[in-house]
């Protein structure tokens, strides 16, 4: 499981896939979000818009990524 540190109180699901490195582009982001390939704490997740905050886990692709508080 990775750690990513997110420095605001929530991160947008999209906006965390990019600053994850899990996806290149907004719009890679976008098409794995709508192609129902993002787990958010487990559960499929098809909101780009969902917030994320620290304690929450993302997973795409077998990797998993833990919101971290700075």
């Amino acid at each position: 499981m990775e750690r990513i540190e997110i420095s605001t109180e929530f991160i947008k699901l999209d906006a965390f896939l990019k600053f994850a490195g899990a996806c290149e582009t907004g719009g890679e982001a976008k098409l794995a979000i709508e192609d129902e390939e993002v787990l958010v704490n487990g559960e499929v997740c098809t909101m780009r818009g969902k917030k994320l905050r620290p304690g929450d886990t993302v997973e795409l692709d077998g990797v998993t990524y833990e919101v971290a508080g700075a």
